[in-house]
């Protein structure tokens, strides 16, 4: 019987960070954040699941095709999910950045201080709103996934969260080849209670290079 993963799945720049300095509504990846997935954005298989024709095949495309097979559900924080903070009522980006048709397509559970009704999307997504706790939201995306897999999807303090929680059972690291100076840092300061990584995979490109790495759950 296969046995359901949590893995999770980011860009990161070469000096450790997911976001550059400076993050606003408009700019909520910071300054040439952006270009962390400039990698991503050329390729078949990313255009597709947003709706857009077109783009190019190759390592890259397979390998992204092969993780956009995986996920029955999804865990996001509430900064991946709008980029605001506090009350929703309060939140400028309240319905999110993808508009009425997310290209998730599977359940999907955001960690979140504010309580909120499950919002449910056009094809197959459904946010669903978790106050208590990363625990919670990864069990609760274990059961709404069935046989498949749980992804995490940032931000950088969620998998944080979850590193130290020991959930994770694997991390895919797309490293772009930038240097963003300053930002978000994926692992912050997680100190010396840090999983333990083992390299399984590496698979390099002229545009970046993947790290999948499977972490010690003890």
């Amino acid at each position: 019987m296969k046995m359901t993963k949590f893995f999770c799945d980011i860009s990161m720049s070469l000096d450790g960070f997911v976001a550059g300095p400076g993050i606003t509504l408009e700019e909520p990846l910071g300054k040439n954040g952006e270009h962390l997935h400039d990698w991503v954005l050329r390729l078949a298989s990313w255009r597709s699941q947003h709706g857009q024709e077109g783009g190019e095949t190759g390592p890259d495309d397979d390998l992204v095709r092969a993780t956009q097979a995986r996920p029955g559900a999804v865990v996001m924080g509430r900064k991946m999910f709008s980029g605001g903070s506090g009350p929703w009522e309060s939140d400028p980006n309240a319905d999110a950045w993808w508009g009425d048709n997310p290209p998730f397509h599977v359940p999907v559970f955001v960690l979140t201080h504010h309580e909120r009704e499950p919002v449910v999307k056009e094809g197959g997504t459904t946010f669903t709103f978790v106050t208590d706790g990363i625990e919670s939201a990864v069990a609760q995306a274990l059961a709404a996934a069935g046989d498949k897999d749980v992804l995490l999807s940032g931000g950088a303090s969620i998998v944080q969260q979850s590193l130290r929680a020991r959930l994770v059972d694997e991390l895919h690291i797309h490293v772009a080849p930038r240097l963003l100076g300053g930002g978000v840092s994926l692992f912050g300061d997680l100190g010396a209670d840090a999983p333990q990584l083992t390299l399984k995979n590496v698979v390099e490109s002229p545009f970046v290079t993947h790290l999948s790495y499977e972490v010690e759950r003890t």
